[in-house]
């Protein structure tokens, strides 16, 4: 068999026996070279190569999680729930409870969205903002199946459709890349197209974002738009003690956020616009009676060492299949069965990336795996670069949604479940799988056969 193919399922069938990602990567890595008849100093060299690929995205990561964790020991999140609290009100009538609702829901959206672009602290906020509010819920008789669909929209759209924040990292500094650097430059350069920005990459995932808004509107207003009980006891039981806030910390933490998104717009660079927020809480932010920079600092890096170090073995692992040189024949392949078909192409090629994003649970961490071998089918199928970027984008995203190994699940189940009343799989991952991951597949067919 082809040594891609051997590769990719048994990193697959690794990831999905709960085999820790960054060890199948490599593993899987080892077995393409062998099987390709690299030999053991050829393979460990090419993986070696390939592993400073996936060392800035990484470090981006380990300083957001940084700055996060000190972000979190400001106060301001808090202060932001007693807003939201205080605001609704204990009990409102039954001629508010619409408006409520909705105030409450899109406060949620926004601080999910908020959390990839503007105030770049990922699934941080989840589990210190959604507890407080967990009673609020209840009183409004919400589903919280629906917030988890919100909020796994807030985290996932917003990186597939906005280039800023965790999105420039996702659409520029992985996407955008990895495509030009597995073939897509050929096809600009021989084509005399103009060179491909970010935002040519946010233009093609237009479509997939339409997708998942059109899931999420499903999720709201027909799947889960019910009103659902919950055990109030159980929940004032579970409920964190709040702390005196302190307008000085709340103060600094708000000019962190705008340095750091005004650094990173202008040097295009997460990584000091990280530094930078991080840097000023640490100095004047953060009570050092509750926490140490140091300590904000080794605990943020922990946070988000999990994903970047799956990064950092990803890279690694694209570079083992490439050096393979068994890309272009899988290419062949797959195109001597499939035939001039570019409509069952685009469906097998998005059907198979959701089933490596399953097993692997990051978007992030797929990139460098699947555009090694998509980028030629894709320009073997003729498809456009526009077409060829959704289909990408589109593969990567499937299943970061619905993977039970996803921080875009584990994060709202982390907040919902604070008093044991959310299960992960039931209520979270299998709700946003269904209405998440199946308009992906079908908006990505669309925008591969329309672009």
């Amino acid at each position: 068999m082809n040594a891609v193919i051997i590769a990719v399922v048994l990193m697959l069938a690794l990831s999905v026996a709960r085999v820790n990602v960054v060890i199948a990567l490599i593993t899987s890595a080892l077995i393409a070279g062998l099987t390709a008849g690299m030999g053991i100093n050829d393979t460990i060299s090419a993986f070696n190569a390939g592993l400073g690929g996936g060392a800035e995205v990484a470090l981006a990561y380990a300083l957001l999680g940084a700055f996060a964790v000190a972000l979190a020991h400001t106060g301001i999140t808090d202060l932001l729930s007693r807003a939201i609290i205080q605001r609704l009100g204990k009990t409102p009538d039954a001629s508010a409870v619409r408006t409520v609702r909705t105030l409450l829901l899109m406060a949620i959206l926004a601080m999910a969205v908020m959390s990839q672009n503007l105030v770049p602290v990922h699934i941080a906020f989840i589990p210190i903002l959604i507890p407080p509010l967990l009673h609020v819920m209840e009183s409004l008789r919400l589903d919280r199946r629906m917030v988890a669909c919100i909020i796994t929209f807030g985290l996932v759209t917003t990186y597939m459709a906005v280039p800023l924040g965790f999105g420039l990292i996702f659409q520029d500094g992985l996407l955008l890349q990895n495509l030009l650097n597995n073939g897509l430059q050929a096809l600009v350069d021989d084509n005399s197209i103009a060179a491909l920005s970010v935002n040519d990459v946010a233009a093609a995932m237009v479509i997939p974002a339409l997708g998942m808004l059109a899931g999420l509107l499903v999720a709201i207003f027909i799947s889960y738009r019910k009103p659902r009980d919950y055990d109030v006891a159980q929940t004032l039981a579970t409920e964190p003690e709040h702390t005196e806030l302190n307008p000085r910390r709340i103060q600094v933490a708000l000019l962190s956020i705008v340095l750091a998104l005004a650094v990173q717009l202008w040097t295009g660079s997460m990584i000091f616009g990280a530094l930078v927020g991080f840097v000023v809480l640490s100095v004047a932010g953060i009570d050092k009676a509750e926490i140490s920079a140091q300590d904000a600092f080794t605990r943020g890096v922990h946070m988000m060492a999990n994903i970047g170090f799956i990064m950092i073995a990803a890279k690694g692992f694209a570079e083992v299949v490439k050096a393979t040189g068994e890309v272009p024949m899988l290419v062949e392949s797959v195109q001597g069965i499939i035939g001039d078909n570019k409509a069952l192409g685009a469906l097998l090629m998005l059907a198979v990336g959701l089933i490596i994003t399953m097993g692997i649970g990051s978007s992030f961490s797929t990139i460098p795996i699947i555009a090694t071998i998509y980028v030629p089918l894709g320009l073997a199928f003729g498809f456009s670069v526009p077409a060829i970027i959704a289909l990408v984008g589109t593969a990567a995203a499937l299943g970061d949604a619905g993977s039970p190994a996803s921080d875009s699940t584990l994060g709202p189940t982390s907040g919902l479940n604070a008093d044991g009343q959310h299960d992960h799989i039931r209520d979270t991952v299998i709700p946003t799988f269904i209405h998440f991951n199946l308009p992906l597949l079908a908006s990505g067919w669309v925008a591969a056969m329309v672009l």
